[in-house]
């Protein structure tokens, strides 16, 4: 669950990023969040992710009051979350098997374990054949779902991704944005910052609009008729 309840968020010098913003998604709900440039997407999802604190107002997440949870509880919360950048952060002298382990090594599983869940989450984004492969020889949307993988690999109540697709030509982020729907109908708590309106209004969840950061919109969008384009 995540409740962020009046949450504002002030740089120094007085750039207010997010203005009382106030959203809740229960427990394996799943919704995209959207805005023109610079509306607070990113900061949003930082916060969510303790990457930031907020100035003021509260954010609740899986019964976690993350406004007074000590710096040394951080590591433990963020085991629950799964984080997807839009850079995806690979480390391109590792191979995919490595880059998708990295979690689990961190968090100190055995071997055979890492090895078991490495695979697991390798097959489930189509790249169980590519384990040995270098990300410098992946297409994007490959390293993509490298990405998706290491995020999801410690299985996390909650998947945060910032604009997953927006390297990615449209059959790809469909792909990409497909996975996301997977992982969200066992149970996964989903919130996805997505600036393609095209593909995420076809998609059947709510959608969240954020502008100049405030939330101005929530609400879900119909999917297109039978034979609509997409």
């Amino acid at each position: 669950m995540i409740l962020c309840q009046n949450v504002v968020k002030r740089y120094p010098g007085g750039q207010e990023a997010l203005s009382q913003v106030s959203l809740r998604m229960d427990e394996g709900a799943m919704a995209y969040l959207t805005g023109h440039s610079g509306a607070g997407k990113s900061t949003l999802l930082k916060l969510i992710s303790l990457i930031e604190r907020p100035t003021r107002g509260r954010i609740t997440v899986n019964g976690q009051h993350l406004n007074t949870l000590p710096r040394r509880k951080v590591p433990h919360f963020r085991r629950s979350i799964g984080i997807i950048f839009q850079d995806h952060h690979l480390l391109h002298d590792r191979t995919v098997f490595d880059n998708v382990a990295l979690p689990l090594v961190i968090l100190g599983y055995r071997r055979p374990e890492i090895a078991r869940r490495v695979r697991a989450a390798l097959d489930k984004v189509g790249l169980l054949h590519k384990e040995r492969a270098r990300p410098v020889t992946l297409s994007s949307g490959e390293q993509q779902r490298v990405g998706i993988a290491r995020a999801v690999v410690h299985k996390p109540a909650v998947l945060l991704a910032d604009e997953p697709t927006g390297n990615l030509d449209p059959d790809l982020s469909r792909e990409i944005m497909n996975l996301f729907l997977q992982f969200n109908q066992v149970g996964v708590t989903t919130l996805i910052a997505s600036h393609d309106l095209e593909l995420i209004t076809t998609l059947g969840k709510p959608i969240l609009r954020l502008e100049a950061g405030r939330l101005v919109e929530t609400g879900a969008r119909p999917t297109p008729r039978a034979g609509a384009p997409a």
